[in-house]
């Protein structure tokens, strides 16, 4: 018998005490401030942690094309445009060099085999759009200070690298019978 309230004891005891956890999160859990007004978002950064995994930094300028680092993303998320160098040159010359987000998930495999150090996670933390098209950043279009620099990686700075600075194409009869006209 005595075994058997030494049990009940135990049993109310351990039912108290992880409701009064719950209960003092809950009462917390009206108290503090909404996340929008504590941090301040997005007028002010959010803190981050030194080793947050965020967007790529990529610089252009000392990529040597090895493809080290696509190779080693797990789920082939980086696709690189590479044409050969002039002649007096060696190597390759990067025209595109591409990260598709929506398939990204962070791991920074692909910033440890990079021979020459151009690329590492960075500690932005938001690109929202409004299409798929925007997940996909080509770093070679991206101005340097954005790419490399201290400048953040926006969606407005994507969205402007993305646009297409060649000429309308016209047809050629349409142009004659325009000037003539």
């Amino acid at each position: 018998m005595r075994n058997w309230f030494r049990n009940v004891a135990l049993a109310t005891s351990t039912i108290v005490r992880g409701m009064y956890v719950t209960l003092w999160y809950f009462v917390r859990s009206f108290r503090r401030k909404a996340f929008t007004q504590h941090f301040e978002y997005p007028e002010r950064p959010i803190p981050i942690r030194p080793r947050y995994r965020g967007f790529h930094r990529y610089d252009l300028t000392t990529c040597i094309g090895c493809d080290k680092c696509a190779r080693a993303c797990p789920v082939d998320c980086i696709y690189i445009d590479k044409e050969k160098a002039a002649p007096p040159a060696k190597g390759f010359v990067v025209t595109g060099f591409k990260i598709d987000y929506t398939k990204c998930m962070f791991c920074a495999l692909c910033v440890d085999p990079c021979p020459v150090d151009c690329i590492f996670m960075g500690s932005t933390h938001d690109i929202s759009t409004f299409t798929r098209d925007g997940c996909v950043v080509d770093y070679a279009t991206l101005p340097l200070a954005i790419a490399w620099g201290q400048d953040t990686l926006n969606p407005t700075a994507v969205h402007e690298s993305k646009r297409v600075s060649l000429p309308v194409w016209t047809k050629a009869g349409e142009k004659s019978a325009g000037a003539s006209g």
